[in-house]
């Protein structure tokens, strides 16, 4: 279909319905030069976040392409709020990932160094079975002795730990930058200058939050409905306080022709159009309408990536090839990342995030949990634990165990449920514990990474245990009617 402009002499069917007639938008749009050269630009908090990911390198190749839309820059109040408060935990995530990939590689080479002195251990069993080989079994001891594997292992082990060491170095932004000396804040508060957003009202807040709670949520209006599910009203709507803010400040702009470029790596169904099920790459034509009737603006928006390729073609900035292969690197991670503000951590994303440093044992510690073989799991550096280690960090800050930092990331994930059918085929029934240990067994669903922590927890930490998976599953039903 021919790109349809709306004007007067339309017919109304077509001028109520514009956005939605227009085809999806592309990098080669004849009106996206007028974006990038005239528009106000906003970015979103995931697009800031992201200078804390760069190599030094590419920070200041990607700083220097902002500098030239300086001047065009907005920020809501809420894109500032979420930046400053989720600057500690992206650099927490820096950190905890570069610390602990040499830990995890050591834990690695000693699986190999075990499983080579298994395998030669399984081959001379079979020689001295089958065989009665004794020469052959004595040269296989003299070749796999534990001196000769670590110094054939210590090849790899020094080659590795020289890699880590230079990409260490590479990522200069000292760990604490956000208590101490931070080198990108000053960048970024000189790139806007005065063009920060005020912060709103609380009644204007409250009627926001009502509006998003009560309105739009429920009937899947975007921005912000897939966010719902987050642990307060005032997490949940986040993206919808930043649209608010948006249209608000554009309505508020002088000049005829008005357009807002917004930056996000935020790609998810309240922004993007779903067609069949799948993930559209057209963000939600209603949004382009609802700025257009609210504020008499044009809006367009993109991701990330397509917006320093538009920097380079429409404002003549080269950025080179590696640092728009980091642009794409740390995009992706942005998917799986957990700021406060961000995605919250769910069954499918915590085995693949390590908990802040020291939170799991302080959310051990306020649940009263006091026997070694817990702790051994809250300690651990598995993957297969992430999930349980998660689960009381956010079951703890639920329920009111404890006070959340501001910084800890949002956690969705539940041990039990009160439902008439399982979350997934996998889930035990209640009646799978013992009589008196569990109420509602005849309604209830257990996890089963939960069943097997039961099994290995001593009596006092498995009633501690039991009762807060049991009083989470009935806040849960609660919340949700």
């Amino acid at each position: 279909m021919a790109e349809l402009e709306a004007d007067m002499s339309d017919p109304v069917l077509l001028q109520r319905f514009a956005a939605w007639l227009k085809p999806q938008p592309s990098a080669v749009d004849a009106e996206r030069r007028a974006f990038f050269q005239n528009g106000l630009i906003v970015l979103d908090t995931n697009v800031l976040l992201s200078l804390y990911e760069y190599t030094e390198t590419s920070r200041a190749e990607v700083l220097s392409a902002l500098d030239q839309t300086a001047g065009r820059l907005w920020m809501p109040y809420q894109v500032g709020l979420e930046f400053i408060r989720g600057r500690r935990s992206t650099l927490e995530s820096r950190k905890r990932a570069l610390a602990d990939a040499g830990s995890d590689v050591n834990k690695k080479l000693m699986a190999a160094r075990k499983a080579i002195v298994e395998a030669k251990n399984l081959v001379c069993a079979q020689l001295d079975k089958y065989a009665r080989a004794s020469e052959e079994i004595a040269s296989l001891d003299a070749l796999v002795k534990d001196a000769e594997v670590d110094k054939h292992l210590s090849i790899y082990r020094d080659e590795f730990k020289r890699h880590l060491d230079m990409l260490k170095a590479d990522h200069v932004l000292a760990p604490n930058a956000a208590d101490t000396e931070d080198p990108i804040l000053p960048r970024v508060a000189a790139l806007y200058g005065e063009g920060v957003g005020h912060q709103p009202d609380d009644e204007v807040l409250r009627q926001r939050l009502e509006e998003a709670t009560a309105f739009r949520f429920p009937n899947k209006i975007p921005p912000g409905f897939a966010d719902s599910d987050k642990d307060t009203p005032l997490k949940s709507a986040g993206d919808f306080l930043l649209w608010e803010e948006l249209v608000e400040h554009v309505s508020k702009l002088s000049g005829s022709t008005r357009r807002v470029l917004f930056v996000s790596n935020d790609t998810k169904e309240d922004w993007y159009e779903s067609e069949s099920g799948t993930r559209s790459s057209r963000p939600w034509p209603s949004l382009v309408d609802e700025l257009k009737r609210r504020a008499g603006a044009e809006l367009r928006i993109e991701t990330q990536l397509n917006f320093y390729g538009g920097i380079r073609e429409f404002l003549n900035f080269e950025l080179a090839e590696d640092t728009y292969a980091e642009i794409i690197r740390v995009s992706e991670t942005f998917d799986l990342n957990i700021q406060n503000d961000g995605p919250v951590v769910t069954e499918k994303t915590a085995a693949q995030l390590s908990p802040p440093e020291g939170l799991a044992l302080v959310a051990l510690q306020s649940a009263g949990l006091t026997s070694p073989a817990v702790r051994a799991v809250i300690e651990s550096s598995s993957p297969s634990h992430s999930l349980f280690q998660w689960w009381l960090i956010g079951v703890t800050a639920q329920l009111g165990r404890r006070v959340p930092d501001d910084w800890e990331p949002s956690v969705s994930i539940a041990a039990a449920s009160r439902a008439s059918e399982p979350p997934t085929p996998l889930w035990k029934p209640g009646t799978a514990l013992p009589a008196g240990e569990w109420l509602h067994r005849d309604s209830s669903w257990i996890a089963p990474w939960f069943m097997e922590l039961l099994d290995i927890a001593p009596k006092m930490d498995r009633a501690v245990l039991r009762g807060l998976a049991a009083q989470q599953a009935a806040e849960n039903r609660r919340s949700h009617g």
